[in-house]
């Protein structure tokens, strides 16, 4: 792809659905290579707001109103940070050639609803996943787990992100709070949910796996060291890179990834989830775009999960290489309020090898995520034991 200038009649344009802090990094990866980038979000001023050179807020799950601002804005590029999106106009906006979707549509669709990137995996690939069924209501939910799911299981809505939403259910008891959760922890108001068959593994981890232009010009795929990480009720804690793995799982891994990735298509990076116990490797989900998780490697690798986005989507070349173990901590709101401020931030930075992020969303709640710690060492125990200390520093308070 020939690069033109931001704001002249050269631009290359690529608009963002999505603009939360992972659309902020890829904006600012995406305007160091030259690019004129659009940022949309549901709510004004988010994080990627911030650094775009135009910034719009509509509702992205209203299909007339996404075609209106393709239509008005007319990117070459249009990539969904998140998963509520009216996936279904942005086929038919790729269909039109208004703009290319990165990595393709039809991605955009599957990978929407958990339904949708499941069969393809289960059903259509034969990769190895959870037991798991569907259902649209509760009588439904309490058949499939008497039918064969069984107890302990997870439930989630079939949209959401973050681990809204989803719990963990070892009895008849706690079903119907947990299908009320589900309810409202969904991107969408509809009541469909995806019940799995709990898998006792020994670690998750993320296979951030991207798929770029290479030398030879044909689509080539590329895998980062694997990200292990913590989750809480469903929501990354921590993570860290490169996760300790016997050689026959990683092969495992690299090998489930690169099926899911090539069967979605297109350029960028993607977020492959996976359960390992031993040498086995269960598929669990999979985001075509950076991962939270993957926030790890602004400090760990020689270029991060969001210039690996950036220079994929554009055709440009990819060096998905480790630089130096490292890891990530949450940085956590603490309080519910307007425009909080940080204290701590110098005594953050004194922790060896770290740095923070901050990441300006101008509304804070107890548990919204609202920056990281990053933090390199010799071995990936010492970046743990750093980012954490370093995120512990950092003491948000309302005003």
């Amino acid at each position: 792809m020939t690069l033109g200038t931001p704001l002249t009649a050269s631009a290359t344009r690529v608009m963002l659905l999505g603009a939360g802090e992972l659309g902020k990094e890829v904006i600012i990866a995406l305007q160091r290579l030259g690019c004129e980038v659009i940022a949309v979000d549901r709510y004004p001023h988010a994080p990627g707001h911030q650094v775009a050179h135009r910034a719009h807020t509509i509702d992205m799950t209203d299909a007339a109103a996404v075609r209106a601002l393709v239509e008005l804005e007319r990117p070459a590029l249009i990539v969904p940070e998140i998963e509520a999106i009216a996936t279904d106009e942005l086929a038919r906006i790729e269909a039109d050639g208004l703009a290319e979707v990165i990595p393709t549509a039809r991605a955009a669709q599957l990978t929407m609803h958990r339904e949708g990137i499941r069969r393809l995996a289960a059903e259509t690939l034969g990769l190895p996943t959870s037991p798991y069924a569907f259902a649209d209501t509760l009588d439904e939910l309490r058949a499939a787990i008497d039918a064969g799911i069984g107890y302990p299981c997870v439930i989630k809505p079939v949209m959401s992100s973050s681990g809204k939403g989803q719990s963990t259910v070892r009895s008849a008891a706690e079903l119907d709070a947990a299908w009320e959760y589900a309810a409202k922890g969904g991107r969408v108001k509809q009541g469909r949910v995806i019940v799995e068959g709990f898998i006792d593994f020994d670690y998750e981890i993320t296979q951030l796996t991207v798929r770029a232009v290479g030398a030879s010009g044909e689509v080539e795929t590329s895998f980062c060291e694997p990200i292990g990480h913590v989750q809480v009720s469903g929501d990354y804690v921590e993570s860290w890179q490169p996760m300790a793995m016997s050689p026959v799982a990683l092969a495992r891994s690299r090998d489930i990834a690169g099926k899911v990735t090539a069967a979605l298509g297109g350029r960028g990076l993607f977020g492959v989830e996976l359960f390992v116990k031993g040498d086995q490797v269960w598929f669990s989900e999979v985001s075509p775009r950076p991962h939270d998780t993957g926030l790890v490697t602004l400090a760990s690798q020689r270029f991060s999960e969001f210039e690996l986005h950036a220079r994929a989507i554009l055709g440009l070349p990819v060096d998905a290489s480790l630089r130096r173990p490292g890891a990530s901590a949450v940085i956590y709101g603490g309080v519910d309020a307007t425009g909080i401020v940080f204290d701590g931030v110098r005594e953050a930075l004194l922790v060896p090898e770290s740095d923070i992020r901050l990441f300006g969303k101008p509304e804070s709640f107890i548990k919204r995520r609202m920056g990281v710690a990053v933090a390199t060492a010799d071995d990936t125990d010492t970046a743990r034991a750093r980012a954490k200390e370093s995120a512990s520093r950092v003491k948000p308070r309302a005003v």
